[in-house]
């Protein structure tokens, strides 16, 4: 394959792959590779990279999660601010539930936590290269030292809870790094480590993987339901319409 133009996505692709791609495509392209590419705010196949792409590490690590198993309990938050910091906050906690109350049960409860974005804004928007890509595990993670405190990471955080977050004690931004600096926790975390709200959530609502999830609220929000689920007298499907009755313990 010949560049013509360094310019130009379509001479960078395959024709048989020419046309429209993907983020899904992308994702499933290069995963393999561990590399994310940014084109224009754009992700595209290729493998000549013009001047203007800004390739990342891939992070070798992601939390899904199951709002719907979330009974709401906030031990994962209580965790997550006590292996971080020493202390139990909530306030303090990288990851975040969110519940509504006029919602009804299963879906009066949500469950925030960082995608470690392929493409993450929050490292753009960043004037001192504080929020920064971990070189050994590709963990999105702050340094502390270089945290300015203007908070530019929390508001270009494209989700409505900003996953972000402001630590109102120490004054600088900080966000889940898959408890790779977790010091007041007993075993090693990161990828390949424990993950401190993995590990104590009561119900297994949520998850661990090393595969880059599809960009969407449904790659990262997957059904954790199981046996051991119906078996509490809770239906294993999204819409309720699978009864504990039905599962393969039950028979």
């Amino acid at each position: 394959m010949v560049e013509k133009d360094k310019n130009s996505v379509d001479e960078l692709v395959p024709a048989e792959t020419a046309g429209p791609i993907s983020r899904r495509q992308f994702l499933t392209g290069f995963g393999g590779l561990g590399v994310g590419v940014v084109l224009g705010g754009t992700l595209f196949k290729g493998f000549l990279l013009p001047d203007e792409v800004i390739a990342l590490p891939a992070s070798d690590g992601y939390l899904l999660v199951d709002s719907k198993k979330c009974q709401g309990c906030n031990t994962c938050m209580m965790a997550c601010s006590l292996t971080h910091h020493g202390v139990q906050s909530l306030s303090l906690s990288r990851i975040q539930v969110v519940q509504d109350p006029f919602a009804q049960f299963p879906d009066d409860k949500s469950i925030a936590q960082c995608r470690q974005c392929p493409d993450p804004k929050c490292i753009s928007a960043c004037p001192t290269k504080a929020m920064h890509v971990d070189k050994e595990t590709g963990v999105r993670t702050v340094d502390t030292a270089k945290c300015i405190g203007c908070q530019k990471c929390v508001d270009a955080c494209e989700f409505d809870l900003s996953r972000a977050g402001w630590n109102f004690e120490e004054k600088h931004a900080q966000k889940c790094d898959l408890c790779l600096d977790t010091p007041f926790m007993d075993k090693d975390g990161g990828p390949g480590g424990q993950q401190a709200c993995i590990a104590v959530c009561p119900t297994g609502a949520i998850s661990y993987t090393k595969e880059i999830p599809l960009q969407s609220d449904k790659g990262y929000e997957v059904n954790l339901r199981d046996e051991g689920w119906a078996a509490l007298g809770y239906p294993m499907d999204d819409e309720g319409k699978v009864s504990p009755a039905a599962a393969p313990s039950a028979h």
